[in-house]
């Protein structure tokens, strides 16, 4: 029988109607790049939304997309040229598995940052959200982007290690313990479901 993990009190407290749960790039094309892995991620991240959605923490939603012929993507952008190559995220859509109801937004954005070009930080503003759960894929991607501008932001912000994922599993280890590490608080799922309990 597995050891269980002791809860940590260090954890800041949530105000469930002031915090959201970020879902990023938690879709079909991107999981389909990482068959291995995406069952467990899937699993971890459906756990984290329906304890979010249990404690009446909003879920929002955040996809990469494109429209056909890829116009929102610049020749100078070196990302955009290496999406556009691979001819995803056009018309793929949010992971079923995740079961997200027809309240929760979902945000499409065309850069790494889920905030840039969106309306994601006016919405999260008009709901009075000043807290982040943040999740996504990957984390050398969205995640690193979209964290330094909630950071630069003032959210109060977490991540969920067990719900993020990286091919480089070096560097996203080291993005935890360093760059996360410093502006969110980083949590493990068995953390995060405590603290959304």
């Amino acid at each position: 029988m597995p050891e269980q993990q002791p809860v940590r009190s260090d954890i800041p407290a949530i105000v469930p109607t002031q915090t959201a749960l970020l879902v990023m790039h938690y879709q079909t094309d991107i999981l389909g790049l990482f068959p291995s892995v995406a069952p467990a991620l899937l699993a971890n991240t459906r756990k984290l939304c329906d304890a979010a959605r249990a404690k009446g923490v909003g879920v929002y939603f955040v996809n990469l997309r494109f429209s056909p012929g890829y116009p929102e993507v610049s020749p100078s952008n070196k990302n955009g040229r290496g999406i556009k190559r691979l001819g995803l995220f056009i018309d793929d859509r949010t992971a079923p598995e995740l079961g997200q109801r027809s309240d929760e937004p979902l945000i499409v954005a065309h850069r790494a940052s889920v905030f840039f070009g969106t309306d994601l930080q006016v919405r999260l503003s008009a709901k009075g959200i000043d807290a982040l759960i943040m999740v996504g894929i990957a984390s050398t991607g969205v995640m690193l982007s979209s964290v330094a501008y909630a950071s630069d932001a003032d959210f109060k912000l977490y991540t969920v290690r067990d719900c993020c994922y990286d091919p480089d599993e070096v560097v996203h280890e080291h993005l935890f313990s360093t760059a996360f590490d410093s502006r969110t608080t980083v949590l493990s799922l068995t953390d995060a479901l405590s603290l959304l309990a």
